[in-house]
Formats: structure tokens, C-alpha cells, sequence
């Protein structure tokens, strides 16, 4: 298969299946649609009893079938009737020549069979089975009791593009209580992503329990009001907003992307975006320039001045709240740890006599130096104990230890210079996957930020820029879509600002699409005619083709439209 043609269809129908991401090869099956009936048997081979467990609870509320379970064995001869055991009904297995994430679904006339590289291969076939079946099977009970569900008559090859196929949300600047967190969990792993970036601390609000340090959300998860709209906007929130997650809820959030295969990479701010920690504990701050004891959690948006001291005092603070952090998210899950780095503005510093003596005590050359510090101190720290630091693309400046991977937020230009210099990427240009920009440039658009960025904008999005060296390209560990939800108060905005344009920028990230003026959308926008009915079906309050629908549009609520096309940076 070339990417050039990603799909075969052979009598196959690609938009009538709708299967969103693409799919490497689809193909007709010799046999026919299999049925599932209420003896049809689910057999988990070995290493894929937990996405039995997933896929068994996931079909059986809307289909009323209690799939039960097969012999174990996945073998054994069948008649069809999606009945008994025997290797019959659907079977999961391993299979280590193909790709860790990779898949293969084939419809026979005995079973349907997905075979994966590992677990995760095997589930993200089950979600491709999932969309076979129908929208109506995303749904939470039977529409039609004891309907027939058949699987139709496909073989289905796969793997993905990109190993780093992410999405970030901030729950920082407005709260999502834990279900909605979870809800988005299961909405990345039906688009097939596997990474789930968690900024937790900002400005705005601290939202994960720490325990040797309870003021941080005792005081530091509430501010009085909100600014509403963009933060030149004359209109206040007056209502007290924040929250957090209890050590538990996040223990169980990991455990459910876990489920998913879904990575999890926590993110804790330094040492700009800190306005709430400081208010929290006032000595982390710069206390000979600013009366920290004065500062509240912040309650508008940009830049903060605002930023950590430079002081012992300050290191020893966040490697506690990283030993908790640790525990909470394993290795396994969470590999990589982000701090932040972006946005740290240098005036606090250049004011302050401890400051500078840090710089003159260190021999670094400037600020910019002092931020590197506390940078390679975290990445040293991390490094020590298993874990990787990532960063927004700021932590290049003054130099960035080995190791160290990036976030290439302010456009690819920070990606491209890490990348060639040897240090991994994670492509995320504002310009071109921040979903909190809006999707139309007309006047119904709620609170418009940014650049307009359509779905065919994002379903043009490439992860690699030309010119990229093999070696320096092979560092590119894919791209995520980021979430920033300062105009984003609750879930049903979160919904409409990120969907569907999270659909196609899970195809870009998954499927062998040509180069992005190659790339044929009306193809694509065709196969999403199916996939709006699963978002349907999930209760997702996307942007409808044809626009906001009235309850989601807000007038007079002041955005910040930059107008014209993006530029490539």
C-alpha cells in the first residue's frame, strides 16, 4: 500500500463504512456479513483479556448481546452462525509480526478475527470493529431490542503513521470534573490517539492534589471571578470557579487511559504560568520585587509577569510535588513528564538582587541562562528517576540538556531546530492544530480566537515540515492538537471547539495520507457523513458543517479573530 492510494476498496464502499481514521488497506472479505446473536462467543487469547474486558462492556449496553466467553483458543471450525465457541464469534489474539499498534480485522465465515502486534494493536482494531458495526452501537442502551448487528464483509490491514498521536487539554484556565475527563479519554481512543496531555497547574488554577502541600488547592484551585471572552474583553464571570482532582481521581483517570492504551503526560508549569502556586505559598516567589503575599489566583488571561524565584527554596518545592506526581502517574503509563517552560517573562528576574546573584553564583550568561538552569536541574532530576522531561519549544533557549524532548508550540521552527539537533519533537504549531481557534470567519462564531483553521485546514495539516533532514525527521515522535480553554467554560464548548476537526487531525497523525495539496478531503468529508452520526450517537456537541446551531454561538462576547492565512513558521 502507497500512501498515494491508502485505501483499497475493491466492492467495498469506504464512505458508506465511514471509517474514521483511514485505514492502510480495506478490502472485501470472501465470506459474508457475520452475525452477532446472544450466544456469540468473544475469545480473548493470551495478552488481550483486558481489551476483551473493554470491548465485551463496550458493545453489550447498545446491542443487548452478552458476548461470553469463548474457549481461548481461537481456533476451531465454524458454521457462520456466530454461535458456540470453538473459535468461533470474535477472536482476539497476538501476533508479534505485525507493528505494536498495528491490526488486522478480517471478517471470515466462522469468526471475526483481530490480531494485533500488541494489546494496543488489538484495540485499536476493536474500535475499527466498533465503527463497523453502526452508529447506533456507540449509544448507551438498544434502540431496537433484539435487532440484528452484522459485521460486514471486510479485511481490514493497519498501523499508524506516528507514534505520538496526541491531544493536550488545559483544564487549568476553566475545570472539567473527572467523568468529563474520562469521556474524553474514551473519545482519544475511538479516533485512535494515545496520548493524553494533562495541563494541571497554570495561572489560573492548580488541579491536582499534592499532600506534603494542601494550600495549593486548598487556595490555589479557586479564583473569585473569570474574565468572559478574551482578556480584552470588558465582561467578568463573577461566579468562583475552580476544582481538582483528588490523588484517587487521578489514579483512576490513569488507570482508564491505561485501559485504552492511551499514554498519559501530566504537566506541572515552571517556572512561568505559576501566579496560583504562588498564591498558594508566597515564598516561591520573586519576594524581593513583588509582594507576593498579595497575589490571588489569577483570574484573566496572557502572560503572566508573575514567575518563580530562582532559590533553593523553589527547587526543593517542586521536586516534592514531583515525587507525589510520580507516584501517581508510573512509567509505564506516563513516560514522559512535561514542565512547561513557555512564556516565562524575565522582568521579576532582571529586578531582583537574589536573581541576579543566582546568575552571577551559577555563571550563566544572562536569564535566558537562569531558565536553563531550572530546566536541565528538572531534566537531571526526572533523568534520575526513569522519566523523560518534554517542554514547550522555550526550553531551547539558553541551551537544552540531552535528553530533553519538545513541544513546537510557536510554530515548526523550534521543532526543526530541536530535531536537527537531536532531541526528539512533538509537532503542535499554533498556527495549525490549536483547536481553541476558531473554525469559520463568520460573525456566529463564539468568542473567535486566533486564525481560522476549517476542517480541511486541519485535514491539511503535516506533522514533518519539507526540507526536514531522514535523520533529523526520524526525532519527529508525531504531533498533538492542543486544547486551550481560557473561552472554553464547560464540556459543551470544549466539544464544539474540538469536534470534528479532532477527527481529522486523527487521520493525519494515523493514516499514509499523500502531501497535504495531494490530500483528497471531499473523500474524506464523505466518510465523515457516517462518523457525525457516531458523534451523535456519543452525545458530542460539534460544529455542525453548515454552523453553529443558536445555543452555541455568543454574541457580543468579545474574541480576539486574527484575520488571513496562517503563516508557516
Amino acid at each position: 500500500m502507497t500512501p498515494e492510494n491508502p485505501l483499497v476498496a475493491g466492492a467495498v464502499d469506504p464512505a458508506a463504512l465511514g471509517l474514521v481514521p483511514a485505514p492502510r488497506s480495506l478490502a472485501a472479505a470472501a465470506a459474508g456479513p457475520y452475525p452477532l446473536g446472544y450466544t456469540t462467543p468473544l475469545t480473548a487469547g493470551p495478552g488481550t483479556q483486558g481489551v476483551a474486558r473493554w470491548l465485551r462492556a463496550t458493545l453489550g449496553p447498545a446491542t443487548g448481546l452478552p458476548f461470553p466467553e469463548g474457549d481461548g483458543t481461537g481456533t476451531g471450525p465454524g458454521d457462520g452462525s456466530g454461535t458456540g465457541s470453538n473459535g468461533r464469534g470474535i477472536v482476539l489474539a497476538l501476533d508479534e509480526a505485525l507493528a505494536p499498534e498495528g491490526y488486522r480485522l478480517a471478517v471470515e465465515a466462522n469468526a471475526v478475527r483481530i490480531t494485533g502486534g500488541t494489546a494496543a494493536g488489538v484495540f485499536r482494531g476493536a474500535q475499527t470493529l466498533c465503527q463497523l458495526l453502526g452508529a447506533d452501537v456507540f449509544r448507551r442502551a438498544p434502540l431496537t431490542p433484539g435487532r440484528t448487528w452484522e459485521i460486514p464483509p471486510v479485511v481490514v490491514e493497519d498501523e499508524p503513521r506516528f507514534g505520538w498521536r496526541g491531544m493536550m487539554l488545559d483544564v487549568s484556565r476553566h475545570f472539567l470534573p473527572k467523568d468529563d475527563v474520562l469521556r474524553y479519554l474514551d473519545l482519544l481512543a475511538a479516533h485512535k490517539l494515545n496520548v493524553f496531555h494533562f495541563h494541571l497547574t497554570d495561572d489560573q488554577g492548580w488541579r491536582v492534589e499534592i499532600k506534603r502541600y494542601p494550600r495549593l488547592t486548598e487556595v490555589g484551585s479557586w479564583r473569585a471571578r473569570t474574565k468572559y471572552g478574551h482578556r480584552a474583553s470588558d465582561l467578568w464571570d463573577e461566579t468562583p470557579h475552580g476544582g481538582f482532582y483528588t490523588q484517587d481521581d487521578i489514579r483512576e483517570i490513569v488507570a482508564y487511559a491505561a485501559e485504552r492504551h492511551i499514554r498519559v503526560v501530566p504537566e506541572i508549569d515552571i517556572p512561568g504560568h505559576s501566579q496560583a502556586a504562588i498564591s498558594a505559598y508566597p515564598e516561591l516567589g520573586n519576594t524581593d520585587v513583588v509582594d507576593t503575599g498579595a497575589l490571588t489566583v489569577w483570574d484573566t488571561w496572557g502572560v503572566n509577569p508573575n514567575v518563580l524565584a530562582p532559590t533553593d527554596t523553589t527547587l526543593r518545592f517542586f521536586e516534592g510535588v514531583l515525587e507525589e506526581l510520580l507516584e501517581l502517574f508510573p512509567a509505564e503509563t506516563s513516560p514522559f513528564v512535561h514542565i512547561g517552560g513557555d512564556e516565562c517573562p524575565k522582568d521579576q528576574w532582571k529586578a531582583s538582587p537574589a536573581a541576579q546573584a543566582r546568575i552571577a553564583e551559577l555563571g550563566v550568561k544572562d536569564e535566558e541562562g537562569l531558565q536553563s538552569w531550572f530546566i536541565r536541574h528538572f531534566d537531571a532530576w526526572l533523568t534520575a528517576r526513569g522519566r523523560r522531561l518534554i517542554g514547550w519549544d522555550e526550553i531551547l533557549e539558553g541551551g537544552l540538556a540531552e535528553g530533553a524532548a519538545v513541544s513546537s508550540w510557536r510554530g515548526y521552527a523550534g521543532g526543526i531546530a530541536a530535531a536537527e539537533a537531536g532531541h526528539d519533537v512533538v509537532m503542535c504549531p499554533e498556527q495549525q492544530v490549536y483547536l481553541d481557534h476558531r473554525q469559520d470567519g463568520g460573525p456566529d462564531e463564539p468568542m473567535p480566537i486566533g486564525y481560522v483553521r476549517t476542517l480541511e485546514d486541519v485535514y491539511r495539516f503535516e506533522p514533518v515540515p519539507p526540507g526536514l533532514s531522514e535523520e533529523a525527521a526520524r526525532h519527529v515522535l508525531g504531533a498533538q492538537a492542543n486544547v486551550w480553554t481560557e473561552v472554553m467554560q464547560n464540556r459543551d464548548r470544549v466539544d464544539y471547539q474540538v469536534f470534528p476537526r479532532l477527527a481529522a487531525f486523527a487521520e493525519v497523525v494515523w493514516s499514509a495520507l499523500p502531501a497535504p495539496a495531494d490530500r483528497d478531503f471531499a473523500e474524506f468529508d464523505a466518510r465523515m457523513s457516517a462518523h457525525y452520526a457516531r458523534l451523535d450517537a456519543l452525545g458530542v456537541d460539534y460544529r455542525r458543517p453548515e454552523g453553529p446551531l443558536p445555543r452555541q454561538q455568543r454574541p457580543g462576547v468579545l474574541g480576539r479573530p486574527i484575520e488571513g492565512a496562517p503563516p508557516v513558521v
